[in-house]
């Protein structure tokens, strides 16, 4: 359920097959973010940890819009922040700092994403955060945390609170910043974050509408993830990942080069 898929294209020379392949999907993830209008110009971010190389990640080269990322434009970097290729672009800081906490902390953190969406900051600075009224949000209530605001992520102190606050679970909603999904793959990462928006719009409309809610009960959201599991037949976010990829293909073709 965690592997990610396997590239379209073959490694530059110098780059393991295992690595290009998470690079591509890396980058496929950037382009689809793009694609959805989650992006916020260029002030989010996804990584994913570089296989059989430590913590070390790969990350957005700070400055290109996300629609541009490839997968060799990806800037790799270490636990320090030093980066571990010839990119002559910079890393943005704030994602340094909340990746490099996670993928420290988490071993099954292979894709981290973070953004920044109108809805999914909208419901982040409500006081009850997550609602349980929708189908989309029950696989977001069953493994959710969250996170108070402290400022732009800029700060080691905050590191430790943030992987504590986070723990095990798989969505964390920033206060008043955004939403952050952690994923065992690219494809988990992102599928786990179109549920996480979904959740969000939904509920920002459902609450404009001025009346009452209907609300789902708790036992609905403890079985939540052995339902997801038995829809997707236990292929989980791979199912439908291919499909995205080829929608990239129509649309915003050349990620994989």
């Amino acid at each position: 359920m965690g592997t990610p898929t396997a590239p379209d294209t073959a490694p530059p020379p110098g780059c393991p097959p295992e690595e290009w392949q998470v690079r591509v999907d890396l980058a496929a993830a950037y382009r689809l973010v793009a694609l959805f209008k989650w992006d916020d110009l260029i002030f989010t971010h996804i990584s994913a940890r570089v296989p059989g190389q430590g913590h070390a990640f790969l990350i957005n080269p700070y400055g290109m819009m996300f629609e541009e990322i490839t997968a060799s434009s990806l800037v790799k970097v270490d636990t320090e922040g030093r980066k571990l290729d010839d990119s002559p672009f910079p890393v943005n800081p704030a994602g340094f700092t909340i990746h490099s906490a996670i993928h420290a902390a988490r071993d099954d953190a292979q894709c981290v994403l973070h953004t920044h969406t109108l809805n999914g900051v909208a419901v982040s600075a409500q006081r009850d955060g997550m609602l349980p009224i929708s189908q989309h949000s029950i696989f977001v209530l069953a493994s959710l945390a969250y996170h108070d605001y402290e400022g732009v992520a800029l700060r080691d102190d905050e590191k430790p609170r943030l992987v504590a606050d986070l723990g095990d679970r798989r969505h964390l909603m920033l206060r008043n910043h955004g939403l952050l999904t952690v994923g065992r793959s690219v494809a988990e990462a992102f599928q786990a974050m179109y549920f996480f928006e979904a959740a969000c719009t939904i509920q920002v409309r459902a609450m404009a509408g001025g009346t009452p809610l209907s609300t789902i009960e708790p036992e609905i959201i403890r079985t939540a993830m052995a339902q997801a599991a038995q829809v997707t037949k236990g292929q989980g976010a791979n199912l439908a990942w291919p499909g995205l990829k080829r929608r990239l293909d129509r649309q915003l073709p050349g990620y994989d080069l």
